[in-house]
């Protein structure tokens, strides 16, 4: 990530913070820190299990040049996608877990190497989220190519 993207992601990011001055300075100061942001003001997001999240960003990616920003824990165990604002109430889906509004989320500075949680794809500050009925297709066409039953085994 260049270094006007980095800035214009860490701008749009610490906007939801409750001082986003504050959290852009803490990012500064610690570019390898991370910050607690809250969901659902300019984004909601879905946790897919790892093993079926990866698929699904393969299938977003082939058919998006750029998908929405994504987040992977520490072992990939779980990705998270940043969808629209109101997506987390709306969502059923077994074993997907939405955070929206009401809840916080642990966010990387964009642009840095942090242990744990980190960036697959990260936000380019344009406000750029995946489509939830996009990303409900690609989890279905990617659980179906990996012959997932609907219980998640």
């Amino acid at each position: 990530m260049t270094g006007t993207g980095a800035k214009a992601a860490v701008a749009w990011l610490a906007s939801v913070a409750p001082d986003p001055g504050r959290c852009r300075r803490e990012w500064e100061r610690n570019p390898h820190g991370m910050a607690l942001l809250p969901a659902g003001k300019r984004w909601d997001v879905l946790i897919v299990p790892g093993e079926l999240g990866h698929p699904t960003l393969d299938v977003l990616t082939r058919l998006l040049d750029s998908p929405g920003p994504v987040l992977a824990d520490f072992g990939d165990s779980r990705m998270g996608f940043l969808v629209p604002p109101g997506t987390a109430a709306r969502w059923s889906g077994t074993g997907i877990r939405g955070v929206g509004e009401g809840a916080w989320i642990v966010v990387p500075r964009p642009g840095a190497v942090v242990g744990g949680v980190r960036w697959l794809i990260p936000p380019d500050g344009s406000g750029t989220l995946t489509d939830a009925a996009l990303l409900e297709l690609a989890l279905h066409e990617a659980a179906a190519a990996r012959g997932v039953r609907g219980d998640g085994r």
